[in-house]
């Protein structure tokens, strides 16, 4: 398992700039033209223009960019500057100057952190030929400790370019560190492939386990060579890697071929004997970049949309993350525990749902799982608020279709309410409301939690999300967005904010006549928002609370403001006595006929009647001028009788 990396470790680079730092006198200008010219100059300028080394120059076929800097004073500024566009540097010092190896410590590795340069180093120290024979220290003893300091570094070597001497492996370990990193592979301190690697090389190992039996033969080991490097494995080859991995690792190989421990191992083993390259030509020949996260390009569906219009799964999508839960849910109890959603996304870069918005965000079963429709709903959200994510993630996971057949677009919610009927499958409800009505009780009873008197504010957006069951049958996705009263300003200082959200319910404290208050002054500002915007969305008003008594003019109070803005009374519910009144089937019916429920201002009523008088004079106008042309045409025919008959 082995080759030439060839085109595929250019990582999409056509070409690598190295920046060469270090003290004066070190030997930097000679270094550069003795690599370019391969001979040792005779006079060198101070500082050399930039050098470029051609394609052919190092088997990766990358040309370089070799730059020479001043440590002067006056070029500090100019030195600052090309690092920044550096792909790697070379760090200087003279093998015959021990303070400017002291130098490398105390102050350019400080330095280059301090510029926040995070690019590979390459330590050179250049003059080998000079060297005192009597300091017999080894390269190995003196860089030990700098290495353990500064992780940047990526490698030491000592060079002479007087007697030429691996000057050419400078550059060539410096466009290897670029072209080839070792930081996205592999944990220096724990000697161990990073988390990253570990779960791309997974996934590899399963795309190539053809017969799925959990281990690749001798076939499906030369299949992956040819793939890979274009070239087949003899079979005194596949031997010799086998027995390589069973003397260091019995379990990396088993009667029906190399394992996925044992094919990880031999990631490792290249990677520790300085071979990244081969595990790099793996990565990429497979689709990854250096961040060892699929290609841009490998995921060519569209997702340009309009404000008002979102994206949802399609039932290929849903049938084949059926087919994933079924297969994950080793115990067959109906549910995913952390262990085995942890299994399902081991072949994903990470979890996408460990952090907000998705974690906590559906409902748990007892043991901590997910069940179908909690697994479902998890995917509905992520595809709502992130589809590139949910596309790249179940390609990740095995989807094998057609990218453009796992999403789909939806209609515009401007056009559902003209056609009066949603035919979402996924509806967003904005929940507005003051602090301390009940919002946050509402979503965790969404999810089945139980009530808790304890008051604690929500102070970002949140999200829950779950199956609805129709009474008609047949079930809908609802996602709950929990928006806290400091963020409404926020919120609707985007003009198109309204545009993903297919209902608003504002939720008050029914026993609280202040908490009304701020619930109608929120009514107000969003139905205006949605006026002035084109936006409009449909409403309901929810009282949380119903356990408590209401406040005095409860009821007159609502009926007058619903009344007056055209929408359903307000619509009781209690999370404490869990009476939720169908609440969300409520919602969900509302999202379903965006024409109704729609709040109207005084303002928009104002609008309205105004357009429907210009609209009717312009209708006046036109039937008078209407009349007028065929009173002229009338008068026309009259007077051309007249002229005949005189």
């Amino acid at each position: 398992m082995a080759g030439s990396a060839g085109n595929l470790s250019l990582g999409g680079r056509t070409n690598v700039r190295i920046v060469v730092v270090g003290d004066p006198g070190t030997g930097k200008s000679s270094l550069i033209v003795t690599a370019a010219a391969e001979a040792f100059p005779s006079n060198v300028p101070p500082v050399l223009p930039p050098t470029r080394l051609p394609a052919d120059f190092y088997p990766d076929r990358v040309p370089l960019t070799i730059i020479d800097t001043s440590s002067s004073y006056n070029s500090i500024g100019k030195l600052f500057e090309e690092l920044k566009h550096a792909d790697a540097v070379v760090l200087t010092y003279a093998c015959d100057r021990p303070e400017t190896l002291d130098r490398l410590s105390t102050f350019w590795l400080p330095e280059l952190r301090r510029l926040e340069v995070k690019v590979p180093v390459i330590v050179v120290g250049c003059k080998l030929d000079l060297r005192d024979d009597n300091q017999q220290v080894s390269l190995e003893q003196v860089m030990s400790p700098i290495m353990q300091q500064f992780r940047e570094i990526e490698t030491c070597i000592e060079c002479s370019a007087v007697n030429q001497i691996q000057v050419p492996e400078v550059f060539y370990y410096a466009q290897k560190a670029v072209l080839h990193p070792t930081a996205p592979l592999f944990d220096q301190e724990t000697q161990t492939l990073k988390p990253r690697c570990v779960r791309a090389l997974k996934r590899i190992f399963i795309l190539c386990d053809h017969d799925r039996d959990g281990a690749l033969s001798d076939a499906e080991l030369n299949d992956f060579q040819v793939k890979c490097f274009n070239a087949p494995l003899q079979p005194s080859e596949i031997v010799g890697v086998k027995r390589v991995v069973q003397e260091k690792l019995p379990e990396g190989v088993n009667s029906r071929g190399l394992t996925l421990t044992g094919f990880l191992f031999l990631h490792a083993l290249f990677i520790e004997k300085g071979r990244l390259e081969t595990t790099w030509t793996v990565l990429r020949k497979f689709g990854y970049d250096n961040d060892i996260k699929l290609r841009d390009d490998l995921f060519p569906v569209s997702f340009k949309r309009a404000p008002d219009q979102s994206v949802e799964l399609t039932i290929e999508a849903v049938e084949f993350l059926k087919g994933i839960f079924n297969l994950f849910d080793i115990d067959g109890d109906g549910a995913l525990r952390p262990a085995e959603l942890d299994d399902l996304f081991s072949t994903s870069p990470e979890s996408p749902w460990g952090e907000a918005p998705y974690k906590d965000a559906a409902e748990k079963t007892a043991l901590d799982g997910l069940s179908l429709d909690g697994f479902l709903s998890e995917w509905a959200l992520m595809t709502l608020l992130d589809p590139a994510c949910t596309l790249a993630n179940l390609i990740y996971i095995g989807y094998v279709g057609d990218p453009a057949s796992a999403l789909r677009i939806t209609r515009r919610r401007r056009l559902d309410r003209k056609k009066q009927q949603s035919e979402r499958s996924v509806f967003q409800c904005f929940v507005f409301g003051p602090k301390n009505a009940g919002k946050s009780a509402l979503l965790n009873s969404f999810l089945g939690r139980p009530f808790s008197e304890n008051y604690s504010p929500t102070i970002s957006d949140r999200y829950t999300v779950n199956v609805v069951d129709q009474l008609g049958g047949g079930k809908k996705t609802l996602i709950l967005r929990e928006i806290p009263e400091d963020g409404v300003k926020t919120l609707l200082s985007n003009k198109e904010s309204l545009a993903a959200c297919d209902i608003a319910i504002f939720v008050h404290d029914s026993s609280d006549e202040s908490s009304w208050r701020k619930a109608t002054e929120l009514l107000l500002e969003v139905a205006s928002h949605g006026e002035d915007s084109g936006f409009e969305v449909p409403c309901l008003i929810v009282a949380a609370k119903d356990d408590l008594d209401p406040y005095p003019l409860a009821i007159q109070d609502s009926t007058r403001v619903s009344q007056d803005m055209g929408i359903d009374a307000p619509i009781p519910v209690s999370m404490k006595l869990g009476d939720f009144n169908s609440i969300f089937r409520r919602i969900i019916s509302a999202a379903e006929h965006p024409n109704l429920s729609i709040p109207e201002t005084e303002a928009g009523r104002n609008r309205k009647h105004y357009h429907q008088l210009v609209n009717r004079s312009l209708m006046f106008v036109s039937v008078g001028a209407a009349v007028a042309i065929v009173g002229l045409a009338a008068y026309r025919v009259y007077a051309a009788r007249k002229s005949a008959s005189g």
